[in-house]
């Protein structure tokens, strides 16, 4: 800050140095003003510049210093004082600043809560034509269009699920309820869904659950098992999935294992993104690359982590590791 404060003062400070230097030269070209008593007189003339400045640091830059330390945000408490003009100006023209960010933050605010509340009320809506278009299907006779209804009626619902959980990722925590879960409902469950699915690509279970309860929230439990199960399914052929549980080091571990098309390493880092779909399949246009994502962020809101393993056609293995009970309680009550 002192160099800053000098930088600032620099013009003023070469001003006096200037008129100083002009005063000496003065007295050396005129013989009528003693040259030896203009030096002793900027010399005391300097000294108190220097202890001017020494003395008005400390005051000048108070207001400087608490902008410069102050945490950006919209907290504008912390500053100094203003003494000076221009320091008034520049806090009144800060707090407009704020003022209105305040107004346009809230502002956004508010037509995001109204953009959900409309996509939401939109998803419940969709969901009751979805819904006699099931009841409609089961009344068909087993044929191979039938089939295919179901597995495209199955991926409109996935869809609309993800962005019914999408819009309610953000006010999760809101939504948790802990609880002991039964992981093996949650499974079959969410196998029994995509049933269909499965059945028109010759896909199989192979259930190894050695621990079949955990804690967690169950509703977010299983859109995270739905997301891992989808993945598996789409890339798979005519092949069994495992799904296994077992205990390790104090955590429950869900192993949801394919014997797919695998993943390239190039993509390992990125699976987890925001609408990464992949760089081997990228013609794909169904892929939205929003599941593992979605998975990712609820699982890191429930403080579970998700690892995959994958080598190309040799399958893929997503990893769900639950925290540990105390931990998980101890987090919760800090929350």
């Amino acid at each position: 800050m002192i160099k800053a404060y000098l930088k600032e003062r620099s013009s003023w400070i070469m001003l006096i140095v200037a008129l100083q230097g002009l005063g000496l030269f003065v007295a050396a070209v005129d013989p009528l003003i003693p040259l030896l008593p203009m030096l002793y007189l900027v010399f005391l003339s300097m000294l108190i510049l220097l202890v001017f400045i020494l003395l008005r640091y400390p005051t000048e830059t108070q207001f400087y210093k608490s902008l410069h330390e102050r945490e950006h945000n919209l907290d504008i408490s912390t500053l100094a004082e203003a003494n000076s003009p221009l320091e008034r100006i520049i806090e009144e023209s800060l707090t407009n600043e704020i003022d209105q960010l305040r107004q346009d933050a809230a502002k956004n605010r508010l037509l995001l809560e109204q953009e959900k509340d409309e996509l939401l009320a939109w998803i419940h809506e969709v969901k009751t034509p979805l819904t006699a278009m099931r009841l409609m299907m089961d009344r068909m006779q087993h044929d191979p269009i039938k089939a295919q209804l179901h597995v495209e009626w199955l991926r409109i619902h996935h869809l609309l699920d993800q962005q019914l959980h999408q819009k309610r990722l953000p006010f999760m925590e809101n939504d948790l309820y802990i609880e002991t879960v039964n992981l093996e409902e949650i499974v079959v469950q969410e196998i029994k869904t995509l049933q269909a699915w499965c059945i028109q690509k010759g896909i199989g279970f192979d259930l190894q659950l050695q621990v079949t309860e955990a804690h967690s929230d169950a509703k977010w439990l299983a859109f995270i098992v739905r997301q891992l199960l989808s993945n598996a399914v789409k890339y798979s052929e005519e092949a069994d999935i495992t799904i296994a549980s077992e205990q390790r080091q104090q955590h429950i571990v869900l192993l949801v294992q394919d014997a797919g098309s695998g993943i390239d390493p190039k993509d390992l880092p990125r699976i987890f993104d925001q609408g990464f779909t992949s760089t081997t399949e990228h013609h794909n246009r169904a892929a939205t690359g929003m599941g593992l994502y979605l998975a990712k962020k609820a699982a890191q809101s429930l403080h579970m982590t998700i690892d995959v393993y994958a080598k190309p056609d040799e399958g893929t293995t997503f990893t769900l590791t639950f925290p540990r009970r105390n931990d998980f309680v101890s987090t919760l009550r800090s929350m």
